[in-house]
């Protein structure tokens, strides 16, 4: 005679309420990666619209590929953090950080462009790891969320020091 374990419940998981204090740790994770995401995609569609110069278009093409895959992680994010029970933030909750991915002085400067996407990938990256280590064991659907979302921004950041290592190679960075 075998004996089944009991369903898995929400009396048991990070929806449990006994696991609150870990929730909300995690949902402050969780929306601070919302907002990397949503000023990502501001200072990505900035980025793909003002370079100048014939070397920019490949720059401008990326980053407009981008911008649509960091959104899509900003609405995985937002979901989750329904999912959690918490409450996505509205705009005024919005500071931005990213003084990297500002414009720079001259439209043809695409090595400032290249270099801020490569520290806005390593945000990502570094905080992501930090939610993956949080989340280990505790909430497993956000950990595997994060651990995809994470990989994408590993190759995000990949491709650009791609660009940067093209242009050290020509005496340009």
């Amino acid at each position: 005679m075998t004996t089944s374990a009991a369903p898995r419940s929400a009396a048991q998981g990070i929806l449990s309420d006994d696991k609150s204090e870990a929730r909300e740790r995690i949902l402050e994770l969780l929306k601070k990666a919302y907002w990397m995401e949503i000023e990502t995609v501001m200072s990505y569609i900035t980025n793909s619209i003002n370079p100048d110069g014939v070397r920019a278009q490949e720059i401008i093409e990326s980053l407009q590929e981008d911008i649509q895959e960091e959104l899509g992680h900003a609405m995985q994010f937002a979901n989750r953090i329904k999912e959690l029970y918490g409450v996505v933030p509205g705009s005024l909750e919005f500071t931005p950080e990213q003084t990297y991915l500002q414009p720079p002085s001259e439209q043809t400067d695409i090595v400032h462009v290249i270099k801020g996407v490569i520290e806005a990938e390593t945000g990502a990256i570094e905080h992501y790891n930090l939610v993956i280590e949080e989340t280990e064991g505790v909430d497993p659907v956000t950990n595997d969320m994060v651990i995809a979302i994470l990989r994408d921004e590993e190759g995000h950041r990949r491709l650009f020091e791609g660009y940067l290592r093209e242009y050290e190679a020509e005496g340009r960075a």
